[in-house]
């Protein structure tokens, strides 16, 4: 038993990262409602923490190898649990915006390390029962995030979705202490400090573009000068990566054809999660339901997802991914689409069918997402096509619940209708996700074989 106390500590902290994602869908309704907040400003309470994650996943793998992976992981937990008890305790809108920020860079610094950490402890028939382990908490982060978000915000209140992470907090700081060993530091890592600064200032105007877009018209002043201020920044970020000895991102890899196409794919599963946020507006504004049952109405969803991966991850394992990619996609897309038709009539149970097939799609998408990036790129690219693949999906989500946030804002008052165009826009991006992978994606004898090093897991080189 004592061999498993590392994948314990990282599971934990792993366990945490992710509910919170799950959990905040819930309250964002009580949250808006008790801090007299607009539509806008709650998708900065959602986007702020998965822009930050996309800005910093690709510069916090360079500081594993400066630091070591227990320094950074430790440094990420207590970083998290003090930005959660600001966001608690957050009097208003815009403290709660900066300290979601702030946790951010924890949950980036937590995210790089997880692989690295069990890849250090683990080998041979124990490293796939502690990948599989690590694969039924996510599912489990997923599942009971909805329904625990609900009960604590009607029965206590939603700043006890982010009080919950105190405890947790200081119980995964301590065991990682006790039982992670420090890991390996190279004081000669260079941080590229000038791509770190071009991305973040890229990223965070277009998601500021797309989200004022939303109340000001894409023809505003504000608007079109983000915009511009987006492409200088993309110009500025690569030819600087072009120049750098050690880039965050080599930008020659966008010009294989799969490799472009991937990311996009990446990109596209992250189309149905972000449409929780208004899913679970509809459920609560619309229809009345308290955070209790609306966490219930979201659960098929996050069942379907849990026992696909469960099982996905261990049938489908050695298979190519390009099907297993293209069939998850085109699920999730379905599943969207199932959703929408809504009208004055409908009531949480029109969703439950297509969010069950949702989260089929969702739950073979996990397990072989990884596997569809790595064969884009040679072997000795993994760490770089790691550090890709996770800040898309980040990127992905922010830029999905912004520009979502335009199409719900535009129907005014009619609920139904405005979360019809979110779920139809969901399911294209779906299905034309789908397409993408069954054209691009490779299929090489050892696509799935090829598992990056333990260095190359962090997303660094």
């Amino acid at each position: 038993m004592r061999k498993w106390w590392p994948l314990v500590a990282v599971c934990l902290g792993t366990f945490m990262f992710l509910l919170d994602t799950t959990v905040l869908s819930v309250a964002l309704p009580d949250i808006g409602e008790r801090l007299s907040t607009s539509l806008s400003a709650l998708q900065w309470v959602a986007n702020i923490y998965t822009l930050v994650l996309a800005v910093l996943m690709l510069t916090m793998g360079a500081l594993v190898d400066r630091f070591g992976t227990r320094t950074v992981y430790v440094a990420g937990l207590m970083v998290f649990g003090i930005a959660s008890l600001i966001c608690g305790l957050a009097p208003n809108a815009g403290v709660l915006v900066t300290a979601r920020a702030v946790q951010g860079i924890g949950g980036a610094a937590m995210a790089v390390t997880t692989f690295a950490l069990i890849g250090a402890f683990y080998r041979g028939p124990d490293m796939g029962r502690a990948m599989g382990a690590f694969g039924a908490v996510t599912g489990l982060a997923a599942a009971v995030g909805p329904i625990l978000g609900g009960i604590l915000t009607q029965y206590l209140s939603w700043r006890a979705v982010f009080f919950l992470n105190i405890p947790l907090v200081a119980v995964t700081v301590a065991l990682s202490l006790r039982v992670l060993a420090p890991g390996r530091q190279s004081a000669g890592t260079r941080i590229d400090l000038p791509g770190m600064i071009t991305f973040a200032l890229c990223a965070g105007s277009l998601t500021y573009a797309v989200t004022s877009a939303g109340e000001e018209g894409w023809t505003s002043p504000t608007v079109l000068s983000l915009l511009a201020l987006t492409a200088l920044a993309l110009v500025v970020f690569a030819r600087v990566e072009l120049r750098s000895p050690a880039p965050l991102l080599d930008v020659r890899l966008f010009a294989r054809a799969s490799f472009s196409a991937v990311m996009m794919c990446v990109v596209a599963s992250t189309a149905a999660f972000a449409a929780l946020v208004y899913t679970s507006v509809w459920l609560q504004s619309g229809l009345g339901l308290g955070p209790v049952r609306a966490g219930l109405a979201l659960m098929p969803l996050a069942l379907a997802s849990f026992a696909t991966s469960l099982i996905s991850g261990r049938r489908l394992h050695g298979k190519s991914p390009r099907a297993i990619l293209a069939t998850g996609l085109l699920l999730s897309g379905i599943g969207c689409a199932l959703q929408s038709g809504l009208d004055t009539g409908s009531s949480a149970g029109s969703l439950a069918a297509g969010l069950a097939v949702t989260g089929v799609g969702v739950g073979l998408m996990g397990p072989t997402m990884g596997a569809a990036v790595f064969a884009a790129l040679p072997p000795e690219r993994g760490g770089m096509a790691a550090g890709a693949m996770t800040t898309f999906r980040q990127l992905g989500q922010t830029l999905a619940v912004a520009a979502f946030g335009i199409l719900f804002q535009q129907s005014g008052t009619a609920l139904p209708e405005a979360l019809n165009q979110v779920l139809i826009a969901a399911a294209a991006a779906g299905i034309i996700g789908s397409v993408l992978a069954c054209i691009f994606v490779p299929k090489p004898a050892a696509a799935t074989a090829s598992v990056p090093a333990r260095r190359d897991l962090t997303g660094s080189r």
